[in-house]
């Protein structure tokens, strides 16, 4: 049993000064625990639940323009997804959710990390996106469309051990001639997808970022909402009402928009720049209207390091939560969105992710950006 001793615990609970014992990948004890076999000291120092992104691409690595991705193979996106999956972890982040990667790529990770061959977080994947014959990101992408042939596709990835099945229900950025906001599968499409996924018990992520696009989601039973850039008033209620999920992946748009004269092609620098300017008049409906938000950061788009996730966090802060929501979306909440009850949390029986910050999370949101020790499943990797 290996024992933190002396540390303030901050969690979505509160803060509380008590010892953490870990034996065999879990919790075994909070509070004032007995002698370890081995012990850390963490006198003056907070103990938070590590991070978790709710959505990254693995496979990708932050450059300017992804589509040349294109012209690489599965085996180099694989390279780049074992270099991300260290980043991930050393910067506090102990458990991913990929939206999105080539054939098995993000599913053979999350295998790869549970067996021991890969240091970095837990990895829950979709597999492949569902997206309508030349839609948004097509080209790593299931294509499918009308309802049979879209079941079929979410079949497919359920087949696969998909641990969510993710859709686009209109247009983005990153992909040349699609329309950011614009629907792309149909609510009889999105139908289909959730009554597939449900059989087995799999939630649901659609990619929305225009509101007809966000409603049809909701109303098909989508779980969550990625993105919602043009939601307003109505879709922030619709979302509230139905209990959807919102992961608003504010590094997204900043990362492009921040850097205009670096390749982005200019197609997606004008729609980024479009999106942008919508993007705060969402964060101020779902806050006003109650959604469940989850963090997740859309890491491996264009400047979007896996090495800066924490950032997200600061831009939460920025667009109108406290650093004690943005805490909670991006433990508690996002665990609760992924369908995990064992972490994101520091109590008995849950799992030993967690974080030794230098200063408090829930007062100051850049105490995520330098941790001095990071513990995945018990094991220390920073």
């Amino acid at each position: 049993m290996h024992v933190l001793r002396n540390g303030t615990i901050v969690d979505a609970d509160g803060t509380l000064e008590a010892d953490v014992a870990i034996e065999d990948g879990e919790i075994v004890a909070v509070g004032d625990v007995g002698r370890g076999d081995s012990e850390t000291d963490v006198s003056g120092q907070f103990v938070a639940p590590g991070l978790i992104d709710s959505h990254v691409h693995l496979m990708m690595d932050g450059r300017a323009d992804v589509a040349t991705a294109q012209d690489e193979s599965e085996f180099d996106h694989a390279y780049i997804a074992a270099q991300n999956l260290r980043k991930t972890v050393e910067s506090g982040v102990t458990t991913v959710r990929d939206l999105g990667a080539q054939g098995t790529l993000a599913l053979d990770a999350g295998m790869a990390v549970e067996e021991g061959r890969l240091v970095g977080p837990r990895v829950l994947a979709c597999g492949q996106n569902v997206i309508m014959t030349g839609g948004h990101g097509h080209w790593f992408g299931r294509e499918a469309d009308g309802p049979d042939e879209v079941r079929k596709a979410a079949r497919e990835q359920l087949k696969r051990g998909a641990d969510v099945v993710k859709c686009m229900a209109t247009g983005g950025v990153l992909t040349e001639g699609a329309q950011t906001g614009a629907p792309e599968l149909t609510y009889e499409e999105l139908s289909a997808l959730v009554d597939a996924a449900g059989a087995k018990g799999v939630p649901t992520a659609a990619h929305a970022h225009g509101k007809q696009g966000i409603l049809n989601a909701v109303d098909a039973g989508i779980t969550s909402i990625e993105h919602g850039t043009f939601m307003d008033r109505e879709a922030a209620n619709a979302m509230a009402a139905e209990d959807t999920y919102w992961v608003p992946t504010a590094s997204a748009l900043r990362n492009i928009v921040d850097n205009p004269d670096a390749g982005i092609p200019r197609d997606a620098m004008e729609k980024a720049t479009e999106a942008a300017d919508e993007f705060e008049s969402s964060f101020d409906h779902a806050l006003d209207a109650g959604v469940d938000i989850a963090m997740g950061t859309d890491a491996g788009t264009p400047f979007n390091y896996f090495q800066n996730i924490p950032d997200e966090m600061a831009y939460m802060v920025e667009f109108g939560m406290t650093p004690e929501e943005a805490l909670e979306a991006a433990t508690l909440t996002a665990a609760d969105l992924l369908g995990l009850d064992d972490v994101g949390m520091i109590e008995q029986d849950y799992r030993a992710d967690l974080v030794v910050l230098d200063e408090n999370p829930a007062e100051d949101v850049d105490a995520w950006q330098s941790p001095a020790a990071v513990f995945v499943d018990g094991d220390q990797v920073v």
